[in-house]
């Protein structure tokens, strides 16, 4: 049983991802209240002030979503990588022997010759 935990208790960089995550998700909510309170600021006569409260929200909240999205396809690509998840990468050699049909009753759909999908290498 204490195998089972300690191979289900996420990382350090797992930990970190959801914590940027988190963090990303706080700072967007903030955005609304930062720009109410710019207003606020504006209409006591503080402009720049008003205006630099909701810039700076705006551009911390655009940050730490940039950066929370490459750690966590940063996270998703070793994840994918390693040997203990597997995935199977799709090959030509798995679709050899399945047919293609060819009549079908749909009046709209174009038959494709192998030649226009298949990806050079």
């Amino acid at each position: 049983m204490t195998s089972w935990y300690t191979e289900r208790t996420p990382g350090r960089s797992a930990k970190a991802v959801i914590a940027v995550t988190l963090l990303a998700l706080l700072l967007v909510a903030a955005v609304p209240v930062a720009l109410l309170a710019g207003l606020v600021l504006m209409g006591l006569g503080h402009v720049v002030v008003g205006l630099a409260v909701f810039g700076g929200s705006v551009l911390a909240a655009a940050v730490t979503v940039a950066v929370a999205g490459m750690s966590g396809m940063r996270h998703l690509r070793k994840l994918l990588s390693s040997l203990s998840f597997p995935v199977v990468q799709p090959d030509d050699s798995q679709y050899t022997g399945v047919p293609e049909p060819r009549d079908s009753n749909h009046t709209n759909v174009v038959q494709l010759d192998r030649s226009d999908y298949t990806e050079v290498r």
